[in-house]
């Protein structure tokens, strides 16, 4: 719990003065006097001022944004002096640049991040399949346990390496979002007997871009073979003579090609609430054996399950995916334009319809994914940190009054008729983006609710 809060609050405080000093290196380069650097709300709880004509540099109690305040006629009186260094008083395309600034800062920040966990490399599941869904799209397509996705592509005439499972998971989801069919490349684990496969995406449609997305499509799990971990003491496997290294043929007559069909088998022997004694045919070495194991049941999510205390399967194998000084650069900057892409149109989607608000996430999510990035390493964490910062730097180009995007609306408005916005729209204006943002934040702490209680 200390890491993730501590993982959230340098999550937040990084990609806030980021932005803000976009805000504030254009505004102060373009000659604007900058009255406060705040990050964070409500009460302060540090401040540093090198003179009383300078900036007032402030950190505050509630850190969950930040501003900074500008000399400007429009929020009082400005002595003639320094009229020339007021906001309002600045030039058409000096006051847009500083209010894109902010975003321009994430985004550019997202980019340095990225190619910083690329180079570094980040450990990553390789891409080998796990059984495919029954009836799925894989299914249908003719996917296989242990099939190694090599690589992909959308006409079958240019082809793009896949790297990792997280790979083959952004390109489909990728491919979904743009209704677009894909081609894999498939071998067996060891590169032998190659062959094609089409997965029909187009099918699916947009809407269904959400938690259960692979689920529909059928890539689910990573492939791991399906010999037993851990058999904890006195439990029901260890009972029945279960042992670690016990590599598992089949379950009650079925067969058993990885270990993610140990794990249902042993959920499905408690449905009905009375654990039903499993047959286990099991490869010992040099021995085949039979085992009888009657699994106890528990209540998990509201449903009863078998347990049987063991640990089916090995940990997956994986690969260091790392580039080079210009690839990971390279890479980095379209990682960002995807990203930045994807985000507008699951907000386009979901504004129209199309695509589910459950995909709309806030605080209780980013502090969640902030902390088991940290645990997974500096170069997960890095990743994460460049989503957030593309994620906040789209979000702040929305056409919101309350966003920096609302702000270049007015100027754009400015730029077109010749006038600004008036006071009277302006007002209008601020009232209807401040109820919009406050119904995001709703949904947004909803959704992340409803997450952390298994609901979505």
């Amino acid at each position: 719990m200390i890491i993730t809060i501590l993982a959230f609050v340098l999550t937040l405080g990084l990609l806030i003065v980021i932005h803000e000093y976009g805000h504030y290196g254009v505004a102060v380069a373009c000659g604007v006097k900058v009255l406060r650097f705040s990050v964070g709300f409500g009460r302060v709880i540090w401040r540093r001022q090198a003179s009383p004509d300078s900036t007032e540099f402030v950190l505050c109690a509630l850190p969950l944004g930040g501003y900074v305040r500008m000399l400007d006629e429009r929020e009082g009186a400005v002595p003639a002096a320094e009229l020339n260094s007021a906001f309002n008083r600045k030039s058409l395309w000096q006051r847009t640049a500083i209010v894109a600034a902010g975003p321009a800062a994430n985004l550019l920040l997202a980019i340095v991040l990225y190619a910083a966990a690329h180079w570094i490399g980040i450990d990553e599941p390789k891409a080998l399949l796990g059984p495919p869904v029954a009836g799925s799209l894989a299914d249908r397509a003719g996917l296989r346990a242990a099939d190694w996705a090599r690589a992909w592509s959308t006409d079958g005439v240019e082809w793009h390496e896949l790297r990792s499972m997280s790979d083959l998971r952004w390109q489909l989801t990728q491919a979904v979002l743009h209704g677009d069919r894909m081609q894999l490349q498939l071998s067996d684990r060891d590169g032998r007997a190659p062959r094609r496969v089409a997965l029909e995406l187009d099918s699916l449609g947009s809407r269904e871009v959400d938690a259960q997305l692979m689920q529909r499509i059928g890539i689910v799990n990573t492939y791991s073979d399906p010999v037993l971990g851990e058999v904890r003491v006195g439990g029901p496997g260890a009972q029945a003579g279960l042992r670690a290294g016990d590599r598992v043929l089949s379950i009650d007559g079925k067969p058993v090609v990885d270990a993610s069909r140990i794990r249902e088998l042993i959920r499905a022997s408690g449905r009905g609430g009375i654990g039903q004694p499993m047959l286990w045919h099991v490869e010992r070495g040099s021995q085949v054996l039979d085992l009888t194991v009657q699994p106890t049941v528990v209540l998990e999510g509201g449903e009863q399950v078998g347990r049987v205390e063991l640990f089916p399967g090995q940990a997956p194998e994986m690969v260091n995916v790392r580039y080079g000084l210009i690839d990971g650069l390279t890479q980095a900057a379209l990682r960002t334009w995807e990203m930045s892409s994807l985000t507008l149109k699951m907000l386009g989607k979901m504004v129209i319809g199309e695509a589910s608000l459950k995909n709309l996430s806030g605080p209780l999510t980013i502090a969640d994914y902030a902390g088991q990035s940290v645990r997974l390493g500096l170069a997960y964490y890095l990743g994460f940190l460049a989503v957030v910062s593309v994620s906040l730097g789209v979000l702040n180009l929305l056409p919101l009054p309350m966003l920096d995007g609302g702000h270049l609306m007015y100027y754009l408005f400015e730029g077109v008729t010749g006038r600004p916005v008036s006071d009277r729209w302006l007002d209008i204006l601020q009232r209807g983006g401040v109820a919009i943002m406050l119904m995001m934040m709703s949904l947004a702490l909803y959704n992340d609710v409803a997450r952390l209680m298994g609901q979505h």
